[in-house]
């Protein structure tokens, strides 16, 4: 039963993300011509995914032990997997795998760093940062909460995975990791909107606490549309290929969610379908951008 517990906080479902945001890098390392080697690319597959794992189960178990886990009211976007309150008794052994896939983070963080230099440390040890602190301080202070998230799997995974695929920082990479960053930060941005008034009473302090719903809405259709914005900046530029082009058939999506919000905030029910268009769309588009850079 610890064995289901542990495997429900990892939250299987979200972690979708980080493979895709791993590939974002790979393509980009493959669109400067480098001769990319399988057992690396698996192996920074494996990094990202073992920091998404990670990440998770600190969440779970933070939120458990601060009594969070008790106030929320569970979606399928928000409010935790659940695991931890109905089997207490894993809480050691989610913290314990959190350490581990961690620890294996780690491990596969030095080999690139001797493999590819100091880049790596500085990509690599903010990621390691941003897992450790996000849910017990960084959830404290609102315009970390809004940045961290993006900033993890944006340039720290994107760039990372470039890196140690072989690839160079360039200016294409900065555009293409900074639209990960608004659309990641924006995804959780929008999944604490049900989870508002749990989160003040245990302290924590982000925008749709600081600013309300409504406000908080406005930053998320900026976060959203700005990641497309970015996207036709890196082409008309030349930065970026033709391409990513591609990822603006998400658009439409994009709009519908950034209109559609602000009149949902108090409808739980048409809220939740929102929010899935919302992840839908985010995969979708970053899925396409990577396609996009392949696509030359």
């Amino acid at each position: 039963m610890s064995t289901i517990a542990v495997a429900r906080a990892s939250r299987p479902d979200f972690l979708v993300l980080a493979p895709l945001c791993v590939v974002l890098g790979v393509s980009l390392a493959a669109r400067q011509s480098v001769v990319l080697d399988p057992l690396e690319v698996v192996l920074v597959l494996i990094g990202g995914l073992l920091a998404h794992v990670a990440v998770n189960l600190l969440n779970e178990y933070d939120d458990f032990r601060s009594g969070l886990d008790m106030l929320t009211r569970r979606t399928p976007f928000s409010g935790g997997s659940g695991a931890l309150p109905e089997t207490p008794s894993a809480a050691p052994g989610v913290l314990i795998t959190a350490c581990c896939m961690l620890a294996v983070v780690v491990a596969i963080g030095i080999y690139f760093l001797w493999l590819r230099g100091w880049p790596m440390l500085v990509l690599g040890l903010s990621g390691v940062v941003l897992i450790v602190a996000y849910t017990r301080w960084i959830t404290r202070s609102p315009p970390l909460c809004l940045l961290a998230p993006g900033l993890g799997f944006g340039p720290s995974m994107v760039l990372g995975s470039l890196v140690a695929s072989g690839g160079q920082l360039d200016g294409g990479a900065l555009i293409a990791s900074m639209v990960a960053l608004l659309l990641v930060s924006e995804l959780l941005l929008i999944n604490q909107f049900p989870d508002r008034e749990a989160d003040r009473r245990i302290g924590r302090r982000h925008l749709p606490i600081v600013l309300g719903l409504p406000r908080a809405s406005r930053w998320v259709g900026a976060l959203l549309l700005g990641g497309y914005a970015l996207i036709a900046l890196g082409r008309v530029s030349q930065l970026l290929p033709a391409g990513v082009w591609l990822a603006w058939l998400t658009l439409p999506a994009a709009l519908w969610v950034v209109l559609r919000l602000p009149c949902v905030l108090e409808d739980r029910e048409a809220l939740m379908r929102v929010m899935g268009v919302n992840v839908a769309t985010l995969l979708s588009t970053l899925a396409l951008l990577s396609v996009g850079l392949w696509w030359q």
